[in-house]
């Protein structure tokens, strides 16, 4: 019987046995969906002479065995074929998401997706995105509908497979043997990232694991050693912190940080501003990093499970008597302030400009503020969430006042931008975060008289503007390119904030250039706050040593 048997009337493929199937399949999958890591592994290993040849040609098989093992591993004849189907669908968001952005799905993009909002992902669609569907997505189905398994014995199925797992076994001992340094280059690389469907099967693996993990019955975090709070001295002022959680906000584009365009005018000239210069972040996507960063636990030690198990910075400030109040222009704050009032600033908004339909620009966070600081009579920290650059819709962000930078690309299709359009646009949003902190200050400025303030702000990531062919975020952390990794941080203290906890004015001078992280947040925010808890390590705090307290 020959292995594959075409037949018209209707046309169908026939095969013999459930080996040959699964060799076609996985040969669509590495040549369907796998464009951009083909694209990676040859940059990586082709010299330009004949011997890279034998090397890319085991690089192939390898893979054709390891997907065929993989699918001949599913039990059943009729769901491994079903299996195999459902995998183009997937396998072509994937693709779309590696050839558009270079990005790989992996667990924590998963979680990005799957908390990202209605408009996060209207952002993402577009005829690029319905023609990956289409062609990679829908048409392979009729090749796989068109495809039947020959019947055959329970023995005979077994017989096939366990004869293929091991010449598929053999195979690959010979293989990784022979080109050792290669694969082992290969692996150090970014390409397996890149690999569909296998690194994004991994990665749903990985993210459903960490939620089942993490599970508790209402979600709710175990009770730690209460906060204990530093007392005041006699008849001092509320103290008032703003903290803004930046979004997608890249130091590279900070002109704070040496970038050699003016996105930030009005900080820039502001006198008390410091700007942290070499600051990493938690993780490249906001499902990450908004709860690493907020936990006690550290990037190392951070796990979904570990962070739901305790109370968050936010929290442990609540439970010390801190008035804590949420403000989010973004819908991905990851649950940290789940337990926490928040502010419906849209029902206080007098500007309607500032929303439509589906988003509100970051201004509209301002509404109602006048009023909230009018009736503070404790210490009270203020969380504002933004939308600052998320992307691709980078015009979206801004108003056309806060437009300095020309022309800007106006479309969600980043392919159909030019590199200087895409640049212009992500930061013209700089830009207008400048405006909306440099707003907060004035605000905090003018009441200067009944409050002690300051204001913190940090970037949940970075983004990738093109630099080595990676847009966007969500790169997996080890293979991350700076872009997103480097974030920026800064911090502006009243006078009275000043004089109240001693700091001197140049204290924090030597403190901004040091590798600083997300792990510094917790302990920053509990120590600007006069608030101590089990946790807390003022090696950690950016204000420990500064203080007269301390």
């Amino acid at each position: 019987m020959k292995p594959v048997r075409l037949t018209m009337a209707p046309c169908r493929l026939h095969f013999a046995s459930p080996v040959w199937y699964a060799l076609l399949v996985s040969a669509m999958y590495l040549a369907l969906l796998n464009q951009r890591f083909w694209r990676e592994a040859v940059a990586l290993c082709w010299r330009g002479n004949a011997a890279d040849l034998p090397f890319l040609l085991a690089l192939f098989l390898l893979l054709l065995t390891g997907f065929s093992l993989a699918l001949l591993l599913v039990p059943g004849r009729r769901l491994m074929h079903a299996a195999s189907g459902m995998l183009f669908p997937l396998g072509a968001m994937a693709a779309y998401t590696a050839d558009s952005y270079g990005l790989a799905v992996d667990a924590g993009m998963v979680r990005s997706l799957a908390h990202a909002t209605r408009g996060e992902a209207g952002a993402l669609l577009g005829p690029r995105l319905l023609l990956y569907a289409l062609l990679l997505g829908v048409l392979p189905l009729f090749v796989v509908g068109s495809s039947r398994i020959t019947p055959l014995p329970l023995r005979e199925h077994l017989r096939h497979r366990l004869l293929f797992c091991g010449a598929a076994l053999a195979l690959a001992i010979l293989l990784t043997a022979a080109f050792a340094a290669r694969f082992q280059a290969l692996l150090g690389s970014p390409a397996p990232y890149l690999l569909v469907p296998a690194a994004a099967l991994q990665g749903a693996a990985r993210y459903v694991a960490s939620d089942l993990a993490s599970w508790r019955p209402g979600g709710q975090a175990m009770p730690a050693d209460p906060p204990q709070r530093l007392p005041p001295s006699p008849g001092s002022r509320p103290l008032v912190v703003f903290l803004v959680v930046g979004e997608t906000a890249r130091h590279a584009s900070f002109q704070l940080g040496g970038y050699d365009r003016p996105t930030n005018p009005l900080l820039s000239g502001m006198p008390g501003v410091h700007y942290f210069s070499n600051v990493t972040s938690c993780g490249t996507t906001t499902a990450v990093s908004l709860p690493c960063m907020f936990s006690p636990l550290g990037r190392e030690d951070y796990t979904v499970a570990g962070a739901r198990a305790l109370p968050n910075a936010l929290e442990q400030l609540a439970a010390a008597g801190v008035r804590v109040a949420w403000r989010a222009n973004n819908a991905g704050s990851a649950g940290i302030s789940a337990r926490l009032p928040t502010v419906a600033f849209r029902a206080l908004l007098p500007d309607p400009a500032l929303c439509d339909a589906t988003a509100c620009l970051d201004e509209a966070m301002l509404a109602g503020l006048d009023q909230a600081l009018a009736g503070v009579d404790r210490d009270s920290l203020f969380g504002f969430h933004q939308m600052g650059s998320h992307g691709p819709d980078y015009f979206r962000r801004y108003p056309a006042a806060a437009q300095r930078f020309s022309p800007a690309c106006r479309r969600q299709e980043l392919a159909d931008c030019s590199a200087e359009e895409i640049r212009n646009a992500y930061d013209n949003t700089i830009v207008y975060t400048d405006r909306f902190l440099a707003a907060q200050i004035a605000l905090l400025e003018s009441r200067s008289d009944r409050f002690d303030s300051a204001l913190l702000y940090v970037s949940d990531h970075g983004e990738s503007l093109g630099e080595d062919g990676v847009f966007l975020h969500g790169a997996p952390y080890a293979a991350a390119p700076q872009e997103q990794k480097r974030i920026p941080l800064l911090l502006w203290m009243s006078d009275g904030y000043r004089k109240r906890m001693g700091i001197a004015g140049d204290c924090l001078a030597p403190r901004l250039d040091p590798p600083l992280s997300h792990d510094n947040l917790y302990h920053t925010l509990l120590g600007m706050m006069a608030v101590r808890d089990r946790h807390y390590r003022p090696a950690m705090d950016l204000l420990a040593g500064c203080r007269v307290s301390d």
